[in-house]
């Protein structure tokens, strides 16, 4: 009578495969290696920003300039670069990962679809606002650009659009887009910002406005909107004069030229021209106002 092996006490068979890794879904390199090029291109434009220094290829005055310094720079007080290094870092966790061919697929439609659509936005909406585009926002337009082509050229079977309806893909994800874009749209517009006047800032407003002090400025000119923004919500009382009301191309308004403005930002203040970006304590001298006194109004 043959003796069968018995196995020893306390060892049962590992239902694991020997190789786990060769189940893992390898990763999706070209999209990959294209999302990391674009978190370095991010990156540095966030860390720029973060230090309030310009980008290469962007001297004053340039549309790059103009662009950096409008109000579709930021969202919610972050430059827009870091939102970009942030939807870059979900491309590459996207193209990294995955527990299938459609699921990585969806993500990556998603991610691209969505960044595309907000880069082309702010690319239209910096050219109506400041009749200027930057080099660095087009080159993450392109790099989007290519994304989305590529991932949507190499959709896998059984993907939206194969099983399931494909505008029912497109709607929905066409909807969050487009709701991401509204709220890009009204912060842009400043409905967000309700921040109250600053007691100085907005005695020095009343001040500029009693003395008949001038600020003259043009739409496109990045120091301009940098000049606005250092007075707060007190900007819109300021005693400003728009000199190219019809654009940088367009012929400066005869106010600018009987003042004699050559150059923006302008503030013209008992009779003086002072030109070049004016902190607030900087016009508080200039004009006779106590800065200190304002505190305690």
């Amino acid at each position: 009578m043959s003796k069968k092996k018995r196995r020893p006490a306390g060892r049962r068979p590992d239902p694991r495969p020997a190789n786990p890794r060769a189940a893992r879904l390898a990763p999706d390199w070209p999209v990959l290696a294209a999302a990391g090029f674009g978190l370095l291109l991010t990156g540095y434009l966030a860390v720029v920003a973060a230090g309030e220094g310009a980008p290469a290829f962007c001297e004053a005055g340039s549309g790059c300039d103009a662009v950096q310094a409008s109000a579709w720079s930021s969202f919610l007080g972050l430059p827009m670069a870091a939102w970009g290094f942030g939807l870059y870092a979900l491309i590459a966790l996207a193209a990294a990962t995955g527990r299938s061919e459609v699921a990585r697929w969806r993500w990556l439609s998603r991610w691209t679809l969505l960044g595309l659509a907000i880069s082309l936005f702010l690319t239209v909406v910096a050219w109506l606002d400041v009749r200027a585009t930057c080099a660095w926002c087009l080159a993450s337009l392109a790099l989007l650009a290519g994304l989305f082509g590529w991932v949507h050229a190499r959709r896998p079977a059984g993907a939206p659009g194969a099983t399931t309806p494909w505008r029912n893909w497109w709607l929905g994800n066409g909807l969050a887009a487009l709701g991401v874009l509204a709220l890009l749209g009204v912060a842009g517009g400043g409905l967000l910002d309700r921040r109250p006047e600053d007691p100085r800032v907005a005695g020095l407003v009343d001040h500029l406005n009693e003395i008949g002090a001038t600020y003259y400025g043009a739409s496109w000119c990045a120091n301009c909107r940098r000049q606005t923004r250092l007075f707060g919500a007190s900007a819109a009382r300021l005693p400003y004069v728009e000199c190219t009301p019809e654009g940088r191309a367009g012929p400066v308004a005869q106010a600018c030229r009987r003042a004699g403005v050559s150059a923006y930002p302008t503030w013209v203040i008992h009779g003086l021209h002072h030109t070049g970006l004016q902190r607030p304590e900087q016009l508080a001298q200039l004009s006779g106002y106590v800065w200190e006194a304002g505190a305690g109004d």
